[in-house]
């Protein structure tokens, strides 16, 4: 816990590097972009359009009683949130070598600073998502979603979900400056990790026995807790709540641990 006070209590002292790090990468991203921040708005409707068509068209996936497209793009911005901003803060330490080499700044800046800009497009991805729930309302599919005061626990879901990531990228970051082949292998974890989560298909194919394996994945319970409330229009279980919180905090608290300890030995393999 010591660890991560220390880090709390660096951010006010560089709450100016984080910005900048973080107007850095939004220059950078939308650099000669017509659109620009658009991209955040539009990304995620023409990808919930195309893996609409091609799922619920073409392979004829479909979950009963409820609306299809906001089930889809409820675990689409979730996902893509995660994978993002985990293969952002993976790179972060060994890209800004550079910077890390001549002045001293806390190196768990760069990793926590990427999740937080990924997480500032994550936010922007809401707004369409909102719009396609209230369009719901008025006919489109064949389901409309759930609106209730249930939504008021949807951002502690999100924020355990950001935490959740910090987590994941402090350690990514850490473990990719001793192993390089960590930038390939993530992509194929990844990879697998997302057909193991139900982004576009439902749990309940599967075999009694998946389906208890599944509970064990974070993301599949960070997901389907933001469906049981726009989908279902139930909350859910305090347990349930209490278990993102765990999950979110222990993956922080080890992050930091493993990410601390190996910190100093950066500057031999980078």
């Amino acid at each position: 816990m010591t660890t991560l006070k220390n880090i709390f209590a660096n951010f006010k002292k560089y709450e100016f590097l984080m910005k900048q790090l973080i107007l850095r990468d939004f220059k950078v991203k939308y650099k000669r972009s017509v659109l620009g921040v658009l991209w955040s708005l539009l990304y995620p409707i023409l990808m919930m359009t195309v893996m609409a068509i091609v799922f619920s068209q073409m392979f004829r996936f479909k979950v009963e009683g409820i609306n299809y497209l906001v089930y889809l793009m409820t675990g689409i911005i979730m996902w893509n949130y995660f994978s993002e901003a985990s293969n952002s803060a993976m790179t972060s330490v060994v890209v800004n070598f550079s910077l890390i080499n001549k002045v001293y700044i806390p190196k768990y800046i760069f990793p926590v600073a990427k999740c937080l800009f990924v997480g500032i497009n994550f936010i922007l991805t809401l707004i369409p998502w909102f719009v396609l729930i209230i369009l719901t309302q008025f006919g489109l599919g064949n389901y409309p979603a759930s609106i209730n005061w249930y939504y008021l626990l949807i951002p502690y879901i999100f924020l355990c979900l950001i935490v959740f990531t910090i987590g994941m990228g402090l350690i990514l970051s850490c473990v990719s400056v001793f192993l390089r082949d960590m930038f390939y292998i993530y992509g194929i974890i990844l990879t697998i990790w997302n057909y193991f989560t139900p982004v576009f298909y439902s749990i309940e194919i599967l075999p009694v026995y998946l389906q208890k394996l599944f509970q064990f994945n974070p993301l599949y319970q960070f997901i389907n807790s933001v469906r049981s409330i726009v989908l279902y229009g139930t909350p859910p279980s305090i347990g349930t709540l209490v278990l993102l919180a765990v999950i979110a905090i222990g993956t922080l608290v080890i992050g930091s641990i493993i990410f601390k300890k190996n910190q100093d030995k950066f500057i031999y393999y980078i």
